[in-house]
């Protein structure tokens, strides 16, 4: 099954017609506490969409409940149109998923994880599979439990990318990779959305999703609060923040665009031993 590839790629896109993803009114209540709160995605198909936001803003719970690994609170959720709890097995079929921590099997060797995983999608090509492992520099001879968390990472992503599946959905994919080897993934991602793929990025780092993103939503504390392209924020008004520092009140302007924003957003312009942190600011300040 493994060293043939499957006929049927087209299939494996998302049908005429469908969203890839839709979420509809998604709530998720960890007892008194609501981690999710009237959630509403629309991701188009071919479309990379990036989902943003600092760590606890709920973004790893909103991928685990359209993949059936956790029940919503409320609301509905659908994958190429299928009702994401009822028709999960068949939405699988088309989509594969990297989190940001991937348990290898401890006693197999990658060969035989690679095709377990591609066996699941009907087959995968070796020949893109050893191609993946010279574009991420990795060595594929040992078992899973000899390999660092990097390389684990690196496993997944050759799992998901070797498939070419309807939908990548990768959560935080990036963690425990190198820099060189996240722009590889950079590539990679931009390859799959040059056959047509859909690819969810969820990140709380900008510079990952700005690259290769066509629109961003931003996630904050469990509620959407901005869904645009990346040149609608960066066209966003500024802001100008005061911060009182020893000595007085000193005016720090943060702009989204321009020269005039790293300077200020270093707090060059704040005197005495008290420097204000002042993060880079997008509309309604999501990430700080």
């Amino acid at each position: 099954m493994s060293g043939r590839r499957r006929a049927d790629t087209g299939e494996r896109l998302t049908p005429k017609g469908a969203l890839a993803i839709e979420t509809i009114g998604l709530r998720k209540c960890f007892g008194s506490v609501t981690a999710l709160d009237d959630l509403s995605i629309t991701v188009e198909p071919g479309e990379v969409y990036g989902f943003l936001g600092p760590n606890g803003a709920g973004k790893t719970t909103t991928i685990r409940l359209p993949l059936g690994l956790a029940r919503a609170t409320s609301g509905e959720a659908r994958l190429f149109g299928l009702d994401a709890w009822a028709e999960g097995i068949e939405a699988h079929r088309r989509l594969a998923f990297v989190p940001g921590e991937f348990p290898t099997w401890p006693t197999l060797r990658v060969g035989e994880i690679l095709d377990l995983s591609g066996s699941i999608h009907g087959g995968h090509a070796p020949s893109t599979r050893d191609e993946l492992y010279e574009r991420f520099e990795f060595d594929p001879s040992r078992k899973g439990r000899k390999y660092s968390k990097g390389n684990r990472q690196k496993i997944c992503l050759i799992a998901a990318f070797m498939i070419q599946p309807g939908l990548l959905v990768l959560d935080e994919p990036t963690n425990g990779l190198d820099p060189l080897m996240e722009i590889t993934f950079r590539h990679c991602v931009n390859e799959a959305k040059g056959r047509g793929q859909t690819v969810f990025l969820s990140s709380h780092i900008l510079s990952e999703v700005e690259v290769v993103c066509h629109r961003v939503g931003i996630l904050r504390a469990g509620r959407l609060i901005e869904v645009a392209t990346l040149d609608e924020l960066r066209r966003a008004p500024g802001y100008r923040v005061g911060a009182d520092v020893k000595g007085g009140r000193h005016p720090v302007v943060c702009k989204t665009g321009g020269k005039d924003r790293d300077r200020h957003a270093r707090g060059e312009h704040l005197g005495g031993p008290h420097v204000a942190r002042v993060m880079r600011l997008w509309p309604h300040s999501p990430l700080s």
